[in-house]
């Protein structure tokens, strides 16, 4: 790699037939590039042209399943601090054979990622960290929301409700300083497929990779302000996500923290 550290989010199918949204950020936590993949391939052969040392690499999708049936204690506990504004999680178990092993576990262990539940991971240098997130109850936390918003397909979810949030989550990820996505030209033009989205399948092109500079951001705040964020279970399963909202401004008490050198 020509040099430089990356901090990568993957939105990540269960399989190879639905696409993989990709996103990495710089040390400065701008985005650099972005993209939608679909193979375990595609994955590696552009997290490897990044042209930067992979720091940390936040996955949505599920890392560490240990369980042999029911739901992970992770998902669990998310579920008791987010359920109320609508980000439950999927259960995941070695039962369900899209989860033995998960696709997160054999594409970590194949690039070298070591899954850590804690920061200090990071700053030891041995190596790229993966960590299980959780979009849906990170937006919730990070931007203070009363509740997910609705881009995802559902039944009873029309184009028009879907297009503007969409729009909205847009909206709030423009209002993270470290991303500088005005201007950005691949997020300009993620930005007017949105807007000009006509079809559920329009909007269902670009979500994976919108949930993935969610996912990026989410890694950079892992390695440079690890107390933004929470984890919820251990090394067994885990999932890094915000703690949920309080009255109080998220965005401000989460500015107001010291950056952290990995």
């Amino acid at each position: 790699m020509a040099g430089g550290t990356a901090f990568v989010g993957i939105d990540l199918a269960w399989g190879t037939r639905a696409p993989t949204g990709l996103a990495a950020v710089a040390e400065d936590g701008s985005l650099m590039r972005s993209a939608t993949v679909r193979t375990d391939d595609d994955v590696v052969a552009w997290v490897d042209g990044l042209g930067a040392r992979p720091v940390v690499v936040a996955i949505d999708a599920p890392l560490v399943v240990s369980n042999a049936t029911g739901m992970r204690a992770c998902e669990k506990a998310v579920s008791r601090a987010f359920g109320a504004f609508g980000a439950s999680c999927h259960a995941s178990s070695r039962a369900r054979p899209q989860f033995d092993p998960p696709r997160a576990e054999v594409l970590a262990r194949r690039c070298g990622w070591r899954a850590h539940p804690h920061p200090a991971a990071v700053r030891a240098g041995h190596g790229p960290v993966a960590i299980e997130v959780y979009p849906h109850a990170a937006m919730v936390g990070l931007f203070a929301l009363g509740s997910v918003l609705p881009y995802k397909a559902r039944a009873g979810r029309s184009v028009g409700l879907r297009r503007a949030a969409m729009l909205e989550v847009l909206h709030h990820l423009e209002t993270v300083p470290e991303l500088r996505l005005e201007g950005h030209a691949r997020w300009q033009s993620l930005r007017a497929a949105v807007g000009t989205a006509t079809r559920h399948v329009d909007l269902e092109r670009v979500e994976d990779e919108v949930d993935a500079v969610l996912c990026a951001h989410l890694a950079w705040l892992w390695a440079h302000r690890p107390t933004a964020l929470q984890v919820y279970g251990d090394a067994d399963g885990f999932i890094v996500a915000t703690p949920p909202p309080t009255r109080s401004s998220w965005r401000r008490r989460l500015e107001s923290l010291p950056l952290i050198s990995p």
